[in-house]
């Protein structure tokens, strides 16, 4: 696991936005988050899961997050304005930005893989994810220390086969860090660096893996280190790393 230990007030008075933040990985790094200080804006597609997460933040007694209902695969772009415009009236800024969500797509040889759910995939995976980082790119440089995190994944470092859609769209992930991490470097407080989670507890990994035993997978909580250490002021100066939470 990463090695890092962070300090309880290593979040305080931060705003982050978290995508796929009502389960999974996005739901442990938004409350871990708000239980290092941060108010965290919890974006994903159902109302349901990401009130559970809001009600958890509440109950813990962290910095009252809120929450974003929004569809990465149908938003237009005046959606993404109206976003940016909501998050600069009631925030002001935004320190970081936490790429969370995704859909694995069919796991099928390219050649059988229908043109409709490759671009399903690459819609939720790459164009929305470039939607967002390209529209709240101006409320992020008005922080003294912002960060974008992108989530990868292994095979989106090495091909391999029958991960069609999504592998490439992690590629695209990896690409579009490296973009803008050089883009940023040295002209912009804003950093940009990827996260590799790995095997972990989660429904995506169940839909990949139907015969694996979640158990011997660590819950989401424990790959948190080196989403904290991206998100906070300890990483100040890093950009353009690949790295990975195990």
């Amino acid at each position: 696991m990463f090695d890092y230990s962070a300090r309880p007030d290593l979040l305080k008075d931060r705003v982050i936005l978290v995508t796929g933040a009502g389960r999974g990985i996005g739901a442990a790094a938004a409350q871990t988050f708000a239980a290092h200080g941060a108010t965290v804006l919890l974006l994903g597609k159902s109302e349901d899961h990401l009130s559970k997460v809001y009600d958890a933040i509440e109950a813990a007694g962290h910095p009252q997050p809120a929450v974003i209902p929004f569809n990465l695969e149908t938003a237009l772009p005046h959606q993404y304005d109206e976003l940016a415009a909501t998050i600069e009236r009631e925030f002001g800024r935004l320190d970081g930005l936490l790429h969370n969500a995704s859909i694995i797509g069919p796991r099928t040889p390219l050649e059988q893989l229908s043109g409709d759910n490759f671009m399903r995939v690459m819609q939720v995976n790459v164009n929305a994810m470039f939607m967002l980082t390209s529209t709240l790119l101006p409320l992020l440089k008005l922080s003294p220390d912002a960060s974008v995190v992108f989530t990868s994944s292994s095979v989106g470092r090495k091909g391999r086969a029958y991960w069609g859609a999504y592998a490439v769209s992690k590629f695209a992930t990896e690409g579009l860090m490296q973009v803008l991490a050089d883009e940023l470097d040295g002209i912009a407080n804003v950093r940009a660096n990827s996260v590799n989670p790995g095997a972990t507890r989660t429904d995506m990994r169940a839909q990949a893996y139907p015969g694996e035993n979640p158990a011997n997978n660590p819950a989401p909580g424990a790959i948190m280190p080196v989403y904290l250490y991206l998100m906070g002021p300890d990483s100040n100066g890093v950009n353009g790393q690949a790295f990975d939470a195990q």
